[in-house]
């Protein structure tokens, strides 16, 4: 397992692609440049796939139509991830997308993408009111943690984050890192997402990685308006940043967020931290036991 690895976090500004193919060189060549500066893993956000809902222009301006439309292109979205990942040897939390389970629900879901080929997926689990009462995608149920070469790694995507026993869960199972990929249509909505992936950061003395999708997308329903600054946030004690800051890239701008990072920091913020909120976590439930989800670790190593 590496210490010391370069994550890079993606502000994506949403595009209007004409053909898939065009997608494609778009993916790639993000892909290249977060490479070649370094990046062993890479975060793309939450629905970042929904841009290609443009292709066909017919369907891209109805919300329905534009999920299934996406849905029906998630092989080929895998393929292409998965293709990067191998081509480039880098991690890849591709960009969110609608997938559709055999019962006929739809889900949200995150896939990891290794430079082996190996793959993992974790699916959102708290649904936003926008994903509830108006794009009908349902609530993942599994939580599973990623043994990976380059540690233990776990996915909150976007709301999921705002709930604490989500990360605990995952923390608990071994996560080192949560990746938090969001898409918020406020920058009230970046805000709720960043406090709550800070705060993830200081309960479990661990690295959250926050990549959320920019910029105005008007021809979309699912996507007209995207805030948000990527982030890299850690527990502000010992030799980390007073405010627990580690990357912040500029609000609203196209770019990679880069931070170079050693996750052996996790158990020594655990062990020698000022203050000890991992460990010192179950004394909150005043001798009750908490709920605790069932997590399937997934060995990609």
């Amino acid at each position: 397992m590496i210490a010391s690895i370069r994550i890079a976090a993606a502000q994506y500004p949403i595009g209007q692609p004409q053909s898939f193919a065009e997608w494609q060189a778009k993916v790639a060549q993000w892909v290249n440049d977060a490479a070649g500066q370094g990046a062993q893993i890479l975060v793309f956000p939450e629905y970042a796939a929904m841009e290609l809902a443009a292709i066909d222009s017919a369907t891209a301006s109805d919300l329905h139509a534009s999920l299934r439309a996406v849905v029906a292109l998630g092989l080929q979205i895998d393929a292409h991830y998965a293709d990067l990942a191998q081509r480039f040897g880098v991690t890849v939390l591709g960009g969110t997308r609608p997938h559709a389970l055999d019962d006929g629900r739809v889900v949200n879901r995150a896939s990891l993408y290794l430079p082996d080929g190996q793959s993992g997926y974790q699916d959102k689990i708290m649904m936003t009111r926008f994903e509830r009462e108006s794009w009908d995608i349902k609530g993942g149920t599994d939580l599973r943690v990623f043994r990976t070469p380059l540690g233990m790694i776990g996915i909150s995507t976007c709301y999921d984050v705002e709930f604490p026993m989500i990360a605990r869960t995952q923390a608990a199972a071994g996560a080192q890192i949560i990746l938090c990929p969001s898409c918020t249509d406020s920058l009230q909505g970046y805000y709720r997402v960043r406090i709550g992936a800070q705060a993830r950061a200081l309960e479990n003395q661990i690295f959250v990685v926050q990549a959320p999708t920019v910029g105005m997308a008007p021809w979309s329903p699912a996507l007209d308006e995207n805030y948000g600054a990527a982030g890299v946030f850690v527990p502000p004690d010992g030799d980390s940043p007073d405010d627990g800051v580690v990357a912040l890239g500029t609000e609203g701008l196209g770019a990679w967020v880069f931070a170079d990072v050693d996750i052996a920091r996790v158990e020594r913020w655990r062990s020698a931290g000022s203050v000890r909120p991992f460990a010192h976590w179950p004394e909150q439930y005043r001798g009750a036991k908490a709920d605790e989800l069932p997590v399937e670790i997934v060995p990609l190593d």
